[in-house]
């Protein structure tokens, strides 16, 4: 993917992108993905903010496939981060292994299968505004309950 095409991708993003547990620059991720050097498993973790195990995991799933090097180290190149990027987002979002190894599976079989790709995603997308709509339900008893605590004297 080209480098303006990505960003323009994630420009409607804050200058700062949570990926697992840890927040990166965008523009390091850009940089990153879309740059010709390839990494290895330590740094492709780092830049994703996943750990090793979890990209071995992803490996052993068949969602991601780094080539190896002579020496047999895993090379993870600029689509590979950008399938890591992704597999973090759904799994942050709920969506389960089965869904995302179908969906993988759909990507890897070519064009032709980009109606069960987008089915998948429009079902991903149902369940995150329904988790949306449940946790500005939860974020209002939240706040009702902070507001009838202000108001008493043992608050």
């Amino acid at each position: 993917m080209a480098p303006h095409r990505l960003f323009r991708c994630t420009n409607h993003l804050r200058r700062r992108l949570t990926l697992g547990r840890r927040q990166i620059r965008v523009r390091d991720l850009v940089t990153a993905c879309c740059s010709g050097p390839v990494r290895s498993v330590a740094e492709a973790a780092r830049l994703v903010g996943l750990s090793t195990h979890t990209l071995r995991y992803y490996e052993q799933e068949r969602l991601v496939r780094p080539a190896r090097n002579a020496s047999g180290y895993r090379e993870y190149s600029a689509s590979d981060l950008r399938r890591l990027v992704f597999l973090t987002r759904m799994r942050l979002s709920g969506m389960t292994m089965t869904d995302l190894k179908r969906y993988i599976s759909l990507v890897e079989q070519g064009p032709e299968h980009r109606h069960g790709r987008r089915r998948i995603m429009r079902d991903q997308h149902d369940r995150i505004t329904r988790q949306i709509r449940e946790l500005r339900l939860a974020l209002k008893t939240t706040e009702y309950k902070i507001c009838v605590y202000d108001g008493h004297p043992e608050g």
